[in-house]
């Protein structure tokens, strides 16, 4: 049997952005002794923080993009709203990349990617362009009530805007979109996917997201999702699916509609680590992050068998306050058994933004829903300024 053998540090590892998805990336590269070094414009980033190294630039300079290259063996992302072009450029240069920045400028365009699955035979929900000509009479006819969702920049509630009434449309998002049939009263499920360039793919237990309406963000998830075995078995293979038809290695985050007549439906993928993931850091064998950075090495991916039960809740600035980070309860908190907390180092906070995550690892769903009550009625985090 040959052995491989590989010198320290195993390689240098870039990543464009330098939020709390590089940040969480961290630990796993230290794990391997991979060099870690972010671009990021904040001087203090969460990922920052905790990496090997720094490269102070926006994500859209060309030059701080080369840089990072230059200092980097391969490179990846924690964001996916940054100049694919100049990235397929410097790919085309022989810099390795993970995902194919080709991958991610179509998965940057939500009317592309939808293309992209009705072409790929990957079932999605109904959809249609939207021109400078359309008129409501259109939207009537394709169908009420539908979903307005922007070309490019929408992420976590953000260009998406439904229209139910002629006042909805008069107050449309008045850029590149599109419309698709709205899902009443489906359920939303995430499954993580990794892959390697060799095609070998590992994919998690689904997970059951539920939506704070009011945020149009993750309030928390349940892994794995309370629906049947054969759901669960159907979504894993239609998100390894999904992954395939991209062809690059990498780790996605593949969002899903289950419809009320038990249909599954491809929403959009997120070609990174994805906050439908962050409860496997504590409650699967091996984490998203850890699972990512193999992607990125090629190596062997590792088990995804969950522990039981998990709920991950986002950490959400609290109404009212904005300024330096304010928690209380942490406390409290840190008494219960089997709860972990992950705090994003962010300078500031403000209303509805992500502070930080906790999850709970158990036997069951209704155990974990009641200490979720429990943690949220003493567990908050505030900007110390009221507004």
């Amino acid at each position: 049997m040959t052995v491989m053998a590989k010198k320290f540090p195993l390689v240098r590892l870039g990543v464009v952005g330098g939020g709390q998805l590089a940040r969480m990336l961290a630990p796993a590269c230290n794990n391997y002794n991979v060099q870690m070094t972010i671009l990021d414009p904040s001087y203090n980033s969460p990922a920052g923080q905790v990496a090997f190294d720094q490269i102070e630039g926006d994500l859209d300079d060309p030059a701080a993009l080369q840089l990072l290259c230059e200092r980097s063996d391969i490179v990846t992302f924690d964001i996916e709203n940054i100049r694919a072009d100049i990235l397929i450029a410097l790919a085309d240069q022989g810099i390795e990349i993970v995902p194919k920045p080709s991958v991610m400028r179509l998965i940057q365009n939500k009317f592309d990617q939808k293309c992209h699955y009705r072409d790929s035979g990957i079932l999605t929900a109904d959809f249609t362009d939207l021109s400078k000509k359309s008129s409501f009479s259109d939207i009537e006819a394709f169908g009420l009530p539908c979903v307005q969702k922007t070309h490019t920049g929408g992420y976590d509630g953000r260009g998406v805007h439904i229209i139910r009434s002629i006042d909805d449309w008069e107050n449309r998002l008045e850029t590149p979109s599109f419309i698709e049939r709205f899902i009443a009263n489906g359920t939303e499920l995430a499954v993580i996917v990794a892959r390697r360039a060799s095609g070998e793919m590992v994919v998690y237990d689904p997970v059951e997201m539920v939506v704070d309406s009011r945020l149009n963000l993750l309030d928390y998830l349940i892994a794995p999702a309370r629906v049947n075995a054969n759901v669960l078995k159907i979504a894993q293979e239609l998100a390894k699916k999904t992954v395939e038809s991209f062809a690059t290695p990498g780790l996605f985050g593949v969002e899903l509609f289950l419809t009320n007549s038990g249909d599954l439906l491809v929403n959009e993928v997120a070609p990174r680590a994805h906050n439908s993931g962050h409860h496997t850091i504590e409650a699967c064998v091996t984490s998203q992050f850890e699972n990512q950075l193999r992607a990125c090495l090629d190596l062997p991916l590792g088990q995804t068998d969950l522990h039981g039960c998990a709920l991950t809740a986002n950490l959400i600035g609290e109404v009212g306050y904005v300024g330096r980070p304010v928690i209380e309860g942490l406390d409290q908190f840190a008494k219960i058994a089997n709860s972990y907390i992950h705090l994003y180092g962010k300078d500031e906070c403000s209303p509805g933004r992500k502070m930080g995550h906790f999850t709970l690892v158990g036997d069951d769903h209704d155990e974990l829903t009641r200490r979720l009550a429990s943690i949220r009625d003493v567990l908050i985090i505030r900007g110390d300024t009221p507004q």
